[in-house]
């Protein structure tokens, strides 16, 4: 019967059916793991043979089967099926399982200008070649399932349109290092390049998706968040509208700043006109977020942030709201609402807040962030001012009634701009935080653009990248990975371009950088620490305080190297302030663990060398990246042991790392009491990270009497986090009831915010 039928090759020819090809694939697949059995992905397989099957067809029915096996008992399911599936990959890309040489491959795509000419320009055939000789393309065995698809459907370089794939992972890696070390002696840049090649390839250091999707092609920007300041007129609108346009297309997450737009019904030209308000403005933003896909992958998205004392704030909280009408909601925005120490002291007090347009009130707008002396100076000062415009409301009904927003739509953000301003490595009078950015994890200086090509704003970007906690068996580990971390990051900024000008002095003056961590469930679990008891809080202080310290060092070095960055006496770090000096003592009392690093000689050589760059730290949620390295993502505690996504890629299973060793260890998001111990953690993090943090709040309504979260519960968490110094809250996820295993109920792949936007 095998010898009567036929399949059809990839290239069009036509062999005779071999089964035992196939069991022997499968069979390879399967070597060296647990609980998985070759005959059930076969049996599952349920292979209709015909003459002429394409082996492309049979292939992807195997896959297929081998994914629909992962479950907890059977965890290496996820293995098989991703060799299975690499297997697959490399023979859509080279028409044979073994790659090409490394030098022929990179001749080949840059002919077809699929890759950036300069890497036959910049590198040799001799050196691609002992670039090819010491990568490793076994280590595409280490790969998840969920990795292998996502690297297909988003990183690898292909052909969006007719889904033709060019590469597979290790020329991938190898090609970002020499790309990102391209500028470096001959002498010192073979050996950047293979250790920054292990370090990503081992998965110790996790890249964003402008990174791995972009580097090492023609397209040449890398930064993952764009924040975006908005001023008050026609021209400043305008420029701000272009500049979204330019960089959502250019696959990056933005943040505006609006909350200098003067509120319905101001004057204009001495009353010559009405103004229409916030929302007709808004709505012009949301069209320019929205006129572009971000390189084909996903829609564009964006965070817009104003502050809780604006006139129009009771119709801007309620913008994402489904009641209403289109004419009176902005839906297809986030927004993120600015609060400050007055504004919870009035509602600690009972008493109210009063709200302004900020056209109204000169000085205030900017002394909100800038010095919250003179805000509270300025604030009363107009309060009593019977000549100006203003509403009065209690602050509890206004908290209420952004927590219950908040509540409802789960994407209603908050930022304590005096935390960011406070505890940063800017100084507040002459670089204040205005806005954070789509993740709520980045806090830069920005300036309102008055045209597009002005040179005088400040359109903040930052290039981003992870730590895999997971991955480290010392901190000591991290001094190496934050060096190579920083000076790869550091080399994008010169090596990428920049399509507003505004953008590109920013960022040369700065050179913000944005390094994290995923994986840090696992870190727990495997600590035997859980989020809610305070037993990870001492392991949490050592952690966060190696990997700014190294961060810093690094960049001291670099400093000392190839310059300060030109706007380091723009930040405290030139004043000798270190973050260690300028956080909330609230947190000591959760948490004594003292200093371990020598942070007063990093000081004085920081006063005398500078550091290259102005940031170096920010957690982000990493939804992506963090599947690549099979790791539980940024800081958060999994749902389940299984995570199920739902994405454009089909259903993608991902079991927690050493699941069936560390089982019992690992502590689920709903089984978590309250958030109490999770806003510890994220303040102790915050102490020493210099930017924000992508941190969440989580209620499961069946936990409180009569199935509803009570608003005190909100507010009180709203309290805390401010208490402990936390300067962003991203998500409110409210439990619906899916199962905590997600194996029935898969969770959709939230492709707003992660990868080009900022979820890295």
């Amino acid at each position: 019967m095998n010898q009567q039928l036929s399949v059809s090759k990839r290239d069009g020819r036509k062999e005779p059916l071999d089964l035992d090809k196939i069991h022997r694939v499968i069979e390879w697949a399967a070597e060296g793991l647990n609980n998985v059995s070759v005959s059930q992905v076969e049996l599952k397989s349920h292979i209709q043979f015909y003459d002429g099957i394409r082996t492309k067809d049979i292939h992807e029915t195997i896959i297929k089967a081998a994914a629909d096996q992962i479950s907890k008992e059977s965890p290496d399911y996820q293995y098989l099926a991703a060799r299975l599936a690499v297997f697959h990959l490399r023979k859509k890309a080279y028409g044979q399982f073994e790659p090409p040489r490394l030098f022929d491959h990179v001749t080949k795509m840059v002919g077809d200008k699929r890759y950036d000419a300069h890497l036959l320009v910049d590198y040799t055939e001799q050196e691609l070649d002992e670039l090819d000789a010491y990568l490793d393309h076994s280590r595409d065995l280490n790969f998840s399932y969920a990795a292998v698809k996502q690297l297909e459907g988003k990183y690898l370089v292909q052909n969006r349109v007719s889904g033709e794939i060019y590469e597979s992972a290790q020329f991938l890696y190898i090609l970002v290092a020499a790309s990102l070390f391209s500028d470096y002696p001959r002498e010192t840049r073979t050996d950047y390049i293979k250790r920054f090649y292990d370090a990503v390839s081992l998965f110790k250091i996790s890249l964003p998706t402008p990174i791995m999707s972009g580097v090492r092609t023609p397209t040449r920007q890398f930064s993952s968040c764009v924040l975006i300041e908005c001023g008050d007129s026609l021209d400043s609108i305008n420029a701000t509208s272009s500049a979204i346009v330019k960089y959502v297309s250019q696959r990056a997450g933005i943040g505006i700043n609006a909350g200098r737009i003067r509120a319905l019904g101001s004057h204009i030209r001495n009353g010559e006109a009405y103004h229409t308000g916030c929302i007709p403005f808004y709505k012009h933003f949301q069209t320019a977020v929205k006129s572009c896909s971000q390189g084909g992958v996903r829609g564009g998205a964006a965070t817009l942030f104003y502050p809780l004392w604006h006139l129009e704030v009771e119709n801007l909280l309620v913008l994402k709201n489904n009641r209403g009408v289109d004419d009176n909601r902005v839906r297809h925005l986030d927004y993120g609402v600015q609060f400050n120490k007055l504004m919870y002291s009035r509602l600690i007090k009972d008493d109210y807040i009063t709200l302004f347009s900020p056209s109204d009130v000169p000085g205030l707008y900017d002394a909100f962030f800038e010095d919250q002396a003179e805000f509270d100076a300025l604030y009363v000062k107009y309060e009593q001012d019977e000549s100006i415009r203003k509403k009065r409301i209690k602050a509890i009904e206004l908290f209420s009634m952004f927590a219950q927003e908040r509540a409802s739509t789960g994407r209603i953000y908050l930022q304590n701009v005096d935390h960011c301003n406070t505890h940063s490595p800017f100084i507040s009078k002459v670089a204040p935080i205005r806005q954070s950015n789509l993740c709520l994890e980045i806090a830069l200086p920005t300036k309102p653009l008055n045209n597009v090509n002005d040179e005088e704003g400040e359109i903040a970007l930052c290039t981003l990248s992870a730590f895999n906690l997971g991955a480290i068996e010392s901190l000591d580990e991290l001094e190496e990975l934050a060096e190579l971390a920083v000076r790869a990051l550091d080399n994008l900024l010169d090596f990428q371009d920049y399509p507003v000008p505004a953008a590109k002095n920013a960022t040369m003056g700065r050179r913000t950088l944005g390094i994290g961590v995923i994986n840090y469930a696992y870190y727990l679990a495997k600590n035997g620490k859980r989020y809610s008891d305070g037993s990870a809080n001492a392991l949490t202080h050592k952690t966060f305080e190696a990997i700014q310290y190294y961060l810093m060092k690094a960049s001291n070095e670099l400093a000392k190297e190839r310059g300060a960055c030109p706007k380091f006496n723009e930040t405290t770090y030139s004043q000798g302030i270190m973050p260690t000096d300028t956080y909330k003592r609230d947190l000591d009392k959760i948490c004594d663990e003292p200093l371990h690093l020598d942070w007063d000689t990093l000081r004085a050589s920081i006063k005398e060398h500078g550091m290259r760059n102005s940031t170096l730290s920010a957690l982000m949620p990493s939804e992506t990246s963090s599947q690549i390295s099979n790791a539980t993502n940024g800081i958060e505690p999994p749902r389940g042991h299984i995570s199920v996504k739902a994405s454009k890629d089909g259903i993608l299973k991902q079991v927690v790392p050493e699941y069936e060793r560390l089982k019992d260890q690992y502590e689920l998001l709903w089984d978590i009491p309250s958030n109490d111990g999770y806003l510890q953690l994220v303040g102790i993090m915050q102490k020493f990270v210099d930017q924000t943090i992508s941190a969440n709040t989580n209620y499961d309504p069946n936990k409180f009497e009569g199935g509803k979260v009570p608003m005190q519960v909100l507010l009180k968490d709203l309290l805390s986090a401010y208490k402990l110094g936390v300067k962003t809250l991203y998500y409110h996820n409210t439990r619906d009831g899916a199962s905590d295993s997600q194996e029935d109920a898969p969770e959709v792949e939230d492709d707003d915010c992660e990868g080009g936007a900022c979820k890295i």
